[in-house]
């Protein structure tokens, strides 16, 4: 589908809109009884799974349970984790379920809006991962779109989306269903390119062409009209802090923040020692998975002050490069994301 400005726009309008209706659509259709024992309970966004007390308090009510949500392709538990686990509690065989009959895809973003409107709430912990997820599942959704789905702010998102790979995108759906550039700066120097080769071209044309809307297209005309620059001045000065920020980096020799102190080699060494004693890491299998991995640029260290380049063939050093640059923007990822889970727990430790 297209919309005015010739972007491409999500297929089912307003992620809101989308949301709701499927909500809707799920209230209305009639109730099944289902074996408890074909459900599957699998990819919750609550982090830490169900809450043993409210299933105990759930399973001692003599009431009937609600109807949970069950996704009919795959028999996916959408909602209603908690009456599933107290059915089986008070010894039932067989529960009241409605069907979603949308894609997998969804099935995680529904469960985040059913769950922020009724039943235990999600945690702060949970919320902001369940933002996670959707960044990497969705990463057009604007934030706003994420926020409203997940329940925190779209400066959390935000915030988060920099950390999430593949979640930065140059066009991002917008709350109306409308899908903008995130940056109109290069879609304003194509217009800008298109209109000086033909200054009689349709405007709609350069703005499809472009990815911009037909009303920046007329800014950019205007602006090449009367001899200015294509880019307002608040772009250009966006654009010129970025080029002095990038230059400023370049000139540190390190991919590191400006003001970044990075341990030496032996503090590196000393901090994978201490985590490698810590029991909370030995005790269990990611744990040890994690300190594997530690043991591997431990070893590196060693290989660095032993031998460096001399080991290594001619040949060889172009390709390991381009590997170890590869691999250390994985760890960047990764560090990333250990960074912003600190940042959560500590801001919500209960959770």
């Amino acid at each position: 589908m297209i919309d005015s400005s010739g972007a491409d726009i999500d297929d089912h309008a307003t992620v809101a809109r989308r949301v709701a209706r499927s909500i809707g659509e799920i209230r209305r259709s009639p109730v099944a009884r289902v074996p408890v024992t074909a459900l599957l309970l699998a990819g919750s966004p609550r982090v830490c799974g169900e809450d043993p007390g409210h299933v105990r308090l759930l399973g001692e009510q003599e009431n009937t349970l609600p109807p949970i949500v069950v996704h009919r392709a795959t028999m996916r538990v959408v909602d209603g984790a908690h009456r599933v686990r107290a059915a089986l509690l008070r010894g039932l065989s067989h529960i009241g379920a409605q069907f979603f009959d949308g894609e997998e895809n969804e099935v995680f973003v529904l469960s985040v809006a059913l769950n922020a409107g009724h039943g235990l709430p999600l945690s702060r912990t949970d919320r902001t991962s369940a933002a996670r997820y959707i960044l990497t599942s969705h990463p057009f959704w604007s934030d706003r779109s994420v926020a409203t789905v997940a329940g925190v702010s779209a400066a959390t998102v935000a915030r988060l989306r920099k950390g999430v790979a593949g979640a930065t995108t140059g066009t991002r759906i917008g709350h109306d269903g409308r899908a903008r550039p995130v940056n109109s700066t290069e879609g304003r120097a194509r217009a800008s390119e298109l209109l000086r080769r033909d200054p009689t071209a349709s405007l709609r044309q350069v703005a499809r062409t472009a990815g911009i809307s037909p009303a920046t297209a007329a800014d950019v005309r205007d602006r090449l009209l009367r001899g200015a620059d294509p880019l307002p001045d608040r772009l250009r000065r966006a654009v010129e802090s970025a080029e002095r920020r990038t230059a400023h980096r370049s000139t540190e020799g390190t991919g590191a923040a400006v003001g970044d102190v990075l341990p030496s080699a032996e503090v590196l060494t000393q901090m994978a020692e201490s985590l490698r004693r810590d029991p909370s890491l030995r005790l269990t299998e990611s744990g040890r998975e994690i300190l594997r991995l530690l043991g591997v640029c431990t070893a590196a260290v060693r290989e660095r002050r032993r031998n460096g380049t001399s080991a290594v063939p001619p040949h060889c050093l172009d390709p390991l490069a381009k590997l170890m640059r590869g691999y250390s923007e994985i760890w960047q990822s990764f560090a990333a994301e250990f960074e912003q889970a600190h940042r959560a727990r500590t801001r919500d430790p209960v959770a």
